[in-house]
């Protein structure tokens, strides 16, 4: 199971990689909301490992809510590009 954890925080480490990058808020949003997406997973992995609901219930909350915040801006924003 650690080796799974740690497999997750180096695919995470990609998006973060393309944030870094990208001059273009679209794909920069879009990053984000792929990091939102992995660390709210690794949440959920490392809450089943602790056995702690708390930490899993937050996880499905930054997974429901979280993203389509994000999602929601990114198309917003360009909107107002064109």
């Amino acid at each position: 199971m650690t080796l799974i954890l740690f497999g997750m925080v180096l695919a995470l480490l990609l998006p973060i990689l393309v944030a870094c990058r990208s001059t273009d808020v679209w794909h920069r949003l879009a990053a984000f909301a792929s990091v939102s997406t992995k660390v709210a997973i690794l949440m959920l992995a490392v809450s089943v490992l602790r056995d702690d609901w708390m930490l899993g219930f937050v996880g499905v909350i930054v997974l429901s809510v979280g993203n389509s915040a994000v999602m929601l801006l990114a198309n917003l924003l360009r909107g107002l590009d064109r």
